[in-house]
């Protein structure tokens, strides 16, 4: 009774370690008041106070915690001190509580003192050890001298739970509290930034080991690891959170000194095992001990050959597990995967630990899968080993022997999953399943086989009823392996026709490669520009788009460059064939702008008469009881300004006229109140498009109004929606030209008119990318799936509106639209699909580990914009483009 007593008040504690170290890992500080807090120092005096003797405590007071640390403070420093602190603390909170301040003193520190709550009162003298520090170094004292303090039962006298107990006190004495109440003082989300660094410490060292099952169509895992230059320095974040229990995952087995051969030219080296839980899978890792023992700084460790021997590895693709067991040592697990592949075996020290394993992975897989064979309960020892039956051909009954349990004895388990499994089981061995799983000795203790063998005419040097189980047990593994595979290929032939069904639209069908006929990274150079522009047959069209849509166009050329890419100009035109469209461009935007600013004129002019006629009412209704006379005044006034403005704007209303001449009056009011709205959401949007980047002055700004404006009077059935803003100021950054602008964005919007609301495009934006994740990515598909299905892909509507122009920083966004434009006839005429897709695919990982739900990856990807690493995502984005062409045509 007593020692299980002293293991759950040692698990307690080791449960509010936990929580107080994973809260400072997270929020990168712990609050004084956090809730952890409270419950730590519940459970540290719990521990503190069991089987405490009454001489210790004192007879008749009725803190024994003050007691007892007042004891310890005549021989001990650190509780001398803290014992001061804690009753100072004490005489404020009973002054605060008495309303009686019995000095200046008193009341500037009961000003600086927080509302206490009933709670940290009560365990006010271990908080205050907590925050000066010196817990751990009190705990472990009495620890040291328990005999004068505890009774034999208490658990600060065991040997074993003490010392633990005060080592446990070490982590939580080593973080920093703070008073601080700030915004995010309660539990808030990591922000955007944080949860990528944490994705690159954490990427730094992980190795992905085992192989997909499906690789035509699933996309490979992009970490860091590859190269050891770009490999981050680890962190003890690192270490808390992918090996230890944290709040994504349930720690389930732990073990140090597990010897992994990495390769077959080096000796086995020990490591950490640990085997966690999520909610959908498990994982099973080994770190080499020098990892776990390295320094953040030191170069050798950066750099270390050993994070290539860390292993991860998902259960659910292990079929078998195969347990060797050695009489003189721990015993060894060799992990066989779907594919038949052998994982390096795993070297258990003794103890019994191989079947404290196995026992943590059968708990672990139930309810959704088992181990087969189960384990064995048996009473006072627990979960053991299946016993071993002996099968004699002449005798009808099994036997169990006593002495076999002491021998070493090999067992296969098999991982079931019921819902998965079934498929690939032969109908004809069903039946034989129950004789499979028979464990072998390494030396027969079965004397009718040894009697019978030669007259059986079996092998000399075995016994036929020991490898009979295991031969049946390769044939079926043999079985299972070539139903996978043909599952497989039929999966992939399904996935193939859907893939041919849904996406051959999106791509075209003829692969262009950056490396034929020339290399193309470069991209357009001043070099190639010069040469086609001499000489026009220099180069074809499609080989320009490719040098775009590989490497970019060179800075220096975009403003001559852009208007081929766009439309403006046609591949192939001469100077002078250029030029006379440039002057065509020009004379039809100055019609159109001296159109429209006749039709403002008009807008202003109604707009000041009916302010003037508002101001009017407003004043005669306030003058008319005071002196009538001053109210006719008035109107006679507002009626001459009214017939000045009249007179003033005849020559607008005229031209109006004149343009409207074969409509109505009721149509020309139609169209001033349409233009009139129109007008003012232009104005509203110029005022607050991109502020603070360095072009936009008020000059430039008139420019982007009027260059709308033109647009919006030629498209009046459409009307100006917000947004368009956006899509027309990197055009004029570039060409800053007001003409030139305007046809540009006149052919730009071509094909962007269709994704604002009037238009269906957006729809088909969506369906295109749902096709598209879900047979690329299908991992991620099922996580938006399960999380509030968002696999309407509504957090992707600001990326396909405006070509991403809001998540990038301007540079980028002339390198995107260009790759965009090239990429009609260079590989897709839907890019910015592929785009997307790379902008998620990127950050998949962290979608995965922090398991996103709608609201969290439209937070992430807000906080994220213009921090993206553009030069990844457009390689990656042409090489979703290259698996997707791939695919179509069956390489």
């Amino acid at each position: 009774m007593a020692a299980e007593t002293r293991q759950k008040l040692l698990r307690t504690v080791k449960k509010e370690v936990k929580q107080i170290m994973e809260e400072a890992v997270t929020r990168k500080f712990v609050h004084e008041d956090s809730s952890h807090i409270v419950s730590f120092c519940a459970a540290v005096e719990a521990c503190v106070l069991h089987g405490l003797k009454r001489r210790a405590a004192g007879f008749l007071r009725s803190n024994k915690i003050a007691a007892l640390f007042m004891k310890v403070g005549k021989s001990f420093a650190p509780a001398e001190e803290l014992c001061r602190k804690a009753q100072e603390l004490e005489q404020i909170t009973e002054s605060k509580r008495n309303q009686s301040l019995p000095n200046q003193d008193s009341l500037r520190i009961l000003s600086r003192l927080p509302s206490l709550s009933p709670q940290v009162v009560r365990n006010l003298w271990i908080r205050t050890a907590l925050i000066e520090k010196v817990l751990d170094k009190i705990v472990l004292y009495l620890v040291e001298n328990s005999s004068k303090f505890y009774e034999k039962e208490a658990i600060l006298m065991d040997p074993v739970d003490g010392p633990i107990l005060a080592s446990l006190l070490v982590g939580p004495c080593a973080l920093e509290y703070t008073k601080m109440k700030t915004a995010d003082h309660f539990w808030t989300d990591p922000s955007a930034d944080e949860l990528v660094q944490r994705h690159r410490i954490h990427s730094g060292h992980c190795r992905q080991d085992s192989p997909t099952k499906r690789p035509a169509l699933c996309i490979q895992k992009r970490h860091s690891s590859n190269s050891m230059e770009e490999r981050p320095s680890p962190s003890a974040r690192d270490y808390v959170e992918s090996l230890h229990q944290n709040n994504r995952a349930t720690l389930l087995f732990g073990k140090n000194n597990v010897l992994v051969q990495p390769r077959d030219d080096m000796e086995a080296i020990p490591g950490y095992l640990s085997l966690h839980q999520t909610a959908h899978i498990m994982t099973l890792k080994w770190t080499p001990n020098q990892l776990m023992n390295g320094s953040v700084g030191d170069l050798d460790y950066e750099h270390s050959v050993y994070w290539d021997y860390a292993m991860t590895i998902r259960l659910e693709e292990i079929v078998y597990l195969h347990c060797h067991q050695q009489v003189d040592t721990g015993g060894t697990v060799v992990l066989v995967s779907q594919d038949g592949i052998q994982r390096p075996p795993l070297r258990f020290p003794r103890g019994g630990h191989l079947l404290q394993f196995l026992s943590c992975l059968e708990n672990g897989l139930l309810p959704h899968g088992q181990l087969d064979p189960p384990l064995w309960s048996q009473r006072g020892k627990g979960k053991v080993f299946p016993k071993l039956r002996n099968r004699c051909s002449q005798g009808s009954s099994d036997s169990v022997s006593d002495k076999e349990e002491d021998e070493a004895t090999d067992y296969v388990f098999r991982i079931l999953f019921p819902n998965s499994q079934s498929e690939f089981v032969a109908p004809e061995l069903m039946d034989q399943e129950a004789n499979i799983w028979q464990p072998t000795t390494r030396k027969s203790s079965c004397s009718s086989c040894t009697q019978c063998s030669f007259s059986d005419r079996g092998p000399p040097n075995g016994c036929n009823h020991e490898r009979a189980p295991l031969k049946l047990l390769c044939d079926q593994m043999k079985y299972q392996i070539i139903s996978r595979a043909f599952y497989g290929w039929l999966a992939y032939c399904r996935h193939l026709s859907t893939v041919r069904t849904h996406l051959s639209a999106l791509v075209n069908h003829t692969i262009v490669t950056p490396d034929a006929p020339g290399d193309a990274l470069g991209g357009l150079t001043a070099e190639v520009w010069q040469r086609f522009l001499q000489d026009c047959t220099a180069y074809k069209e499609q080989e320009l788009l490719r040098l775009v849509y590989f490497g970019g166009v060179d800075p220096s050329l975009r403003k001559e460059v852009w208007p081929f890419l766009l439309g403006h100009y046609q591949f192939g035109m001469s100077e002078a064939d250029r030029k006379e469209v440039d002057e065509q461009v020009r004379a039809c935007y100055e019609q159109t702008m001296s159109e429209w600013l006749g039709c403002e004129a008009i807008v202003r002019q109604r707009e000041k008469e009916q302010h003037a006629a508002a101001l009017a009412k407003c004043s005669s209704i306030s003058a008319s009881v005071d002196n009538p006379s001053t109210v006719q005044r008035m109107m006679h006034r507002d009626s001459n300004v009214s017939n000045e403005s009249s007179q003033s704007c005849s020559s607008d209303r005229q031209s109006l006229a004149r343009l409207q001449s074969d409509s109505d009056s009721s149509t020309q009011q139609e169209l001033l109140d349409m233009y009139t709205i129109n007008l003012h959401r232009i104005e509203k949007d110029v005022q607050r498009c991109d502020r603070n980047y360095w072009y936009f002055t008020p000059a430039n700004l008139e420019k982007l109004r009027n260059i709308m404006c033109s647009y919006i009077w030629q498209h009046l059935e459409i009307g100006y929606v917000q947004g368009m803003c956006d899509l027309l100021a990197p055009l004029l950054v570039i060409l800053d030209d007001e003409a030139m602008a305007f046809s540009c964005f006149t052919e730009l919007m071509k094909r962007m008119n269709q994704n604002f609301p009037h238009g269906g495009a957006m729809d088909t934006h969506f369906a295109n990318m749902r096709s598209l994740i879900q047979i690329l990515d299908s991992e991620i598909f099922e996580l938006m799936h399960q999380n509030g299905d968002y696999t309407h892909f509504y957090f992707c509507y600001r990326w396909f509106l405006l070509d991403l122009k809001r998540e990038l920083v301007y540079d980028d966004v002339f390198a995107v639209w260009e790759t965009i434009w090239a990429a009609k006839d260079a590989s897709s005429g839907h890019f910015v699909l592929f785009i997307a897709l790379a902008l998620v695919e990127v950050y998949r990982d962290i979608i995965l580990e922090n398991n996103m739900d709608f609201t969290d990856i439209i937070k992430f990807f807000n906080e994220m914009a213009e921090h993206h690493n553009i030069k990844q995502i457009l390689t990656l984005a042409r090489d979703l483009v290259c698996k997707v062409q791939t695919l179509i045509e069956n390489k």
